[in-house]
Order: structure tokens, then C-alpha cells, then sequence
């Protein structure tokens, strides 16, 4: 379904540290806006009802089905250099993204 490199999983056990949410979930959402039509969003969670769950370098990773549809084979990784920094998708079912990275089509 989903994976997290291993630069992306230390990110997020360390942001749910510094929150002080040391047993929660990384939710996985894509939701229908932007300007190519759909977006990612990450956050911190717990399972609900339906949620597709996994676990990956020690993080629990939560997906409605849904989303789970638009994030088959994808990829989340953690840059943090001079140009770029912050988690990165790389998502094998867009078809397109707009100009400022924010959103996709399929």
C-alpha cells in the first residue's frame, strides 16, 4: 500500500515526541481540492472504523479506504536540505500535479 522510507519514519516519531504523542497514528488523506483536484494531508491520529493500518519502522500509519485508492504504491519521504525540505510523496497513480506541488490528478 503505503511506504516510509526510514528518513520519513524518524521525522515522525520525532514530531509525535515533541507533541507528547508518543502511541499515535501518521493519517495518510487525500481530499478533493487544489488546483489539480485532489491534496495530501498528514496528521496525527488514531484508527477509526473501516481504516486500513499499518506499521512501518515503528510507526503506525492509518488510511481511510478512500484515500487508500489514490495512494497505492506510494511513497513518503523526509527531505531536509537547502532547497527543499519537509515530507515528499511520490505518488505512481498522478497523472498530474500543479505548479506548486500542492495537489494532483489522476
Amino acid at each position: 500500500m503505503i511506504t516510509l522510507t526510514e528518513r520519513a519514519a524518524a521525522k515522525v516519531r520525532e514530531l509525535l515526541e515533541r507533541q507528547g504523542r508518543p502511541s499515535a497514528a501518521l493519517r495518510l488523506r487525500v481530499t478533493a481540492v487544489g488546483c489539480s483536484g485532489l491534496r495530501y494531508e498528514l496528521a496525527f491520529d488514531g484508527p477509526r472504523d473501516a481504516d486500513r493500518e499499518l506499521e512501518q519502522h515503528g510507526v503506525p500509519v492509518v488510511v481511510d479506504p478512500k484515500s487508500a485508492l489514490h495512494l497505492a504504491g506510494c511513497i513518503l519521504d523526509y527531505a531536509d536540505g537547502l532547497n527543499q525540505s519537509g515530507f515528499q510523496i511520490e505518488n505512481p497513480n498522478a497523472a498530474t500535479t500543479c505548479g506548486c506541488g500542492e495537489s494532483f490528478g489522476v
